[in-house]
């Protein structure tokens, strides 16, 4: 397996008793969008937390640009960008609050751009406007802006397009095709189905079950 950005080597992970996933490898490279696919229940998500170091439950070895990941903490927090299920938003605060939160928690100390990346996601005018006065869909988007203002070389998306309408759909599917196109790295899981302008590559969960071939 050739040296990829991020890297999973004999990856195994159990949870209540029961092996979500074992000895699953795979290879991340600059340039590379990756959908995790599995039937419900098979560890999408726990897979992905894993890679960003939100659960620590699991055995195996991960690797960021060659090295252990744990060797290499710092550069890899401030190259990654993580989006989880639920939109992660305060909707007390608003849109523009909501990213300067975010900023702050980066070590970002003074954010630009925060009115161009609500614009970028069809938020115009939305700036001081509380979270909880917007719909599912304008609150999904006030979390994606958040990848506007941060220079991560690997996002990991999971279920991105939650909420979003059919216009929203494409104008993300393209920022994540302009994202790999200009050299990024993707990991993303979704239900929908994909439309991108690169190609997508799958590793499938349901392969990498105990008594399952992946030859």
């Amino acid at each position: 397996m050739a040296q990829g950005m991020l890297e999973a080597q004999h990856l195994t992970c159990e949870r209540d008793d029961r092996v979500l996933f074992q000895n699953l490898a795979f290879s991340v490279s600059a340039g590379q969008a990756v959908q995790v696919q599995g039937a419900n229940g098979s560890g999408k998500t726990t897979l992905l937390r894993i890679l960003c170091g939100l659960n620590h439950d699991y055995e195996g070895d991960i690797l960021w640009r060659g090295e252990p990941i744990h060797k290499q903490k710092a550069d890899f927090r401030s190259s990654v960008f993580y989006l989880g299920h639920a939109p992660a938003i305060n909707k007390t605060l608003t849109a523009a609050d909501n990213l300067r939160w975010f900023c702050a928690s980066r070590g970002i100390a003074k954010p630009a751009g925060i009115r161009e990346a609500l614009a970028a996601f069809d938020l115009n005018g939305y700036d001081d406007v509380p979270c909880y006065m917007m719909s599912a869909g304008q609150q999904r988007r006030v979390s994606l802006a958040r990848m506007k203002l941060v220079p991560a070389s690997l996002w990991i998306l999971d279920e991105p397009f939650t909420a979003l309408d059919k216009k929203g759909v494409s104008e993300l599917e393209a920022l994540l095709s302009d994202f790999v196109g200009a050299g990024g790295a993707l990991m993303l899981t979704t239900h929908h189905s994909l439309q991108m302008q690169c190609p997508v590559s799958a590793i499938d969960l349901d392969a990498w079950k105990p008594g399952a071939r992946h030859d």
